[in-house]
C-alpha cells in the first residue's frame, strides 16, 4: 500500500504504524478471530502481538441477549469493555488480524457502528508486520481506564427484517461474502442446522476477492472492478452480508475505500437468514 493512500479513518499501511507506535493517544487492537476450532485467537495473541496491542474478543464483546454468534454489542457494553481497555475519546485506533477471515474488518465496523472515525485497519494484517520483522512483545500493556462517548449509527447496520424488504423490493444490492459454493447451496455450511443457499437477489463476491496476496487491501480500482465482476449496481445502496457479520465487514470496509457512501451491514447475516424456514432462499448463481 503506498503512501498516498494512508487513512487513519480507513487503511494505514505496516510503515505508517511503525512510524507512529509510540504516539502517547494511539491505541492498537489484535482482533483475530477464527471461525475453526483448532486455533485461540487469544492465547495467540499471549504469545505474540504487536506492541501495545489489546485484545479484542469479537465473541466476548457481543449481545448476549441474542442466541445469535457476536451481534454487535450494546453501546453500554462497547464503552464499558473498551474503558477497561484503555480506549477513548481523543485516541487514533489502528486495529490488526492475524486470521484468514480478516476479522479486523468487522472491529472496525463496530467502531464506526458507536460513532468513531478515528480508527484505521492495518493492511497486511499481523501477517505483513511480521514478514517485514517488525518488533512483537508477549505481555499485554498496562491499560488505565479512559473516559469514552459513543453515538450508534443505526444506519449502519440492518436487521432480518429490513433485509427481507430489501430483498423483495429489489432497491438495495446485497453482497454475500461468502465462498462461492456456499453462496450457491453446494458446500455445508460450517454452523450446523442452516439452510444452503443465499437470500434472494443477492450478488456474490467472495470477501477474499477483496484483497491481494500478501493481505493488503486491492486498490480503489481494482475493488471497484470486482464489484462490477460480481454484477453489483454500485449507483444503489448495499448491504452487506456473510455467515454471521464477520467477513461482511470487509465488503463494508471496500466500500468505504472505493468511495460509496450509502451501505450497511446485516448482522444476523446466514446464520439467521438460514435458520428461518419462512424466509425464502436462492441456490445456484441466481
Amino acid at each position: 500500500m503506498s503512501t498516498d493512500s494512508e487513512d487513519p479513518k480507513l487503511l494505514v499501511s505496516t510503515g505508517w504504524l511503525a512510524a507512529h507506535l509510540n504516539d502517547p493517544d494511539l491505541r492498537v487492537i489484535d482482533a483475530t478471530w477464527f471461525l475453526e476450532p483448532g486455533r485461540d485467537a487469544q492465547a495467540e495473541y499471549m504469545a505474540a502481538h504487536i506492541p501495545g496491542a489489546r485484545f479484542f474478543d469479537i465473541d466476548a464483546i457481543a449481545d448476549k441477549r441474542s442466541e445469535l454468534p457476536h451481534m454487535a454489542p450494546q453501546p453500554e457494553m462497547f464503552i464499558s469493555r473498551m474503558r477497561a481497555m484503555g480506549i477513548g475519546d481523543g485516541h487514533q485506533v489502528v486495529v490488526y488480524d492475524n486470521s484468514p477471515m480478516r476479522s479486523a474488518a468487522r472491529v472496525w465496523w463496530t467502531f464506526k457502528l458507536m460513532g468513531k472515525q478515528d480508527v484505521a485497519v492495518l493492511d497486511g494484517g499481523l501477517g505483513k508486520w511480521l514478514a517485514e520483522g517488525r518488533p512483537t512483545e508477549d505481555m499485554p500493556p498496562v491499560m488505565r481506564d479512559r473516559h469514552i462517548t459513543v453515538q450508534r449509527q443505526a444506519g449502519l447496520v440492518r436487521d432480518v427484517t429490513q433485509v427481507a424488504a430489501a430483498s423483495k423490493l429489489a432497491d438495495h444490492e446485497i453482497v454475500d461474502a461468502r465462498a462461492a459454493d456456499r453462496f450457491r447451496g453446494e458446500a455445508p455450511e460450517p454452523r450446523p442446522c442452516l439452510r444452503l443457499g443465499h437470500i434472494p437477489g443477492a450478488r456474490n463476491l467472495p470477501f477474499a476477492r477483496l484483497y491481494s496476496p500478501d493481505g493488503t487491501m486491492k486498490s480503489p480500482d481494482a475493488l471497484r472492478a470486482e464489484f462490477q465482476a460480481a454484477g453489483v449496481d454500485l449507483s444503489k445502496p448495499v448491504i452487506a452480508t456473510c455467515g454471521s457479520g464477520v467477513t461482511a465487514a470487509s465488503l463494508f470496509l471496500a466500500l468505504e475505500r472505493i468511495g460509496h457512501r450509502d451501505h450497511s451491514l446485516y448482522d444476523g447475516g446466514w446464520a439467521e437468514w438460514g435458520n428461518f424456514p419462512d424466509l425464502k432462499i436462492a441456490t445456484g448463481d441466481a
